[in-house]
């Protein structure tokens, strides 16, 4: 059995799990998740607050789609109840970041400012001018926003600046030590 796709997943109170022809809804206070499976690989049975996901038979490809359906759900249930998170750190000398409205506003040092549209469903928060907070109740598309927000400007392996996640480390490198005017 699939280590991950054995575990039953524990629907919190105020969170509503229903299986329908090919789809599973989860529906919270954060929002209404939707997700498509297979129903031919795997069955899905809600009996009180618990989730179980099965296989159909035993094979290599019902043993992925057991543990891809099973994180997906278990991923869903918890983003509908607390929302997912995503921390961005912006480093350099004038780089910040703005909200405004709907749109995240950014000074990453070049000609002009750059403007990132949030989706539906993503919200931001900007605590201080060199930090973004993303939330939202899909972990994919608030992992896809921070990613985009990121690739604006990535950080710099020699001076550091950039947008970088809270918890990443980037090692930098020393750079130029010396070349032919170097004496």
């Amino acid at each position: 059995m699939s280590k991950i796709g054995k575990l039953p997943v524990v629907v919190p109170s105020g969170v509503k799990v229903s299986v329908a022809a090919g789809a599973f809804v989860v529906e919270g206070k954060h929002g209404r998740l939707t997700q498509s499976y297979r129903p031919d690989m795997v069955e899905i049975v809600v009996e009180n607050a618990v989730v179980n996901v099965s296989r159909r038979k035993e094979g290599k490809e019902y043993r992925a789609y057991h543990g891809l359906y099973r994180s997906l759900l278990a991923n869903m249930v918890k983003g509908v109840a607390e929302r997912w998170e995503k921390r961005l750190v912006i480093r350099g000398l004038g780089y910040r970041a703005r909200l405004q409205g709907n749109t995240v506003t950014l000074d990453l040092g070049y000609a002009g400012p750059k403007e990132y549209e949030l989706p539906a469903g993503i919200e931001a928060e900007v605590p201080s001018p060199t930090e973004i907070v993303i939330r939202g109740a899909n972990k994919r598309d608030v992992g896809q926003v921070a990613a985009e927000i990121r690739r604006l400007r990535k950080p710099s392996v020699y001076d550091g600046k950039g947008i970088r996640y809270k918890d990443e480390i980037v090692v930098q490198k020393a750079g130029k030590l010396g070349g032919q005017g170097a004496a």
